[in-house]
């Protein structure tokens, strides 16, 4: 197996333009800030496939992050190849930052007890850091 293949998880760094409203599936319409986002996801089954479908402008709307990304820019990946389940924990890393804020609670994060797994860090782009490991 190739590392590209291997499970992980991932940091995707978003940008939305404007500030807009926007319907995210089940959780309702939300208002999304103008600026940075980091949304933080796992892909046990591949990191190679779920990047590549997040990248994808057509594709079915299954995760909450799917309705985000038809509307906003990736701006960088950071993967962490790994078998252990520590999306989570970075996650948290993130939430920890200066000025981070939780816009959609419960975004991305309806399989774990996180407040929500998408954060907004500003109109000022990030540095990322975020994980030992991570792969830019």
């Amino acid at each position: 197996m190739k590392a590209a293949d291997d499970p992980g998880v991932y940091h995707l760094v978003l940008h939305v333009p404007r500030s807009m409203a926007l319907r995210v599936g089940k959780l309702g319409v939300f208002t999304f800030p103008a600026g940075y986002y980091v949304y933080t996801g796992s892909a046990m089954r591949g990191l190679r496939a779920r990047l590549d479908r997040h990248r994808r402008r057509r594709k079915k709307l299954w995760w909450h992050i799917d309705y985000l990304l038809r509307r906003a820019e990736i701006v960088e990946v950071v993967d962490v190849p790994t078998r252990r389940r520590v999306e989570c924990a970075l996650n948290r890393r993130v939430l920890a930052m200066a000025g981070a804020r939780v816009v959609v609670r419960g975004f991305g994060a309806s399989d774990c007890s996180c407040a929500t797994h998408l954060v907004y860090l500003g109109e000022e782009r990030p540095s990322i850091f975020l994980a030992e490991g991570a792969q830019r």
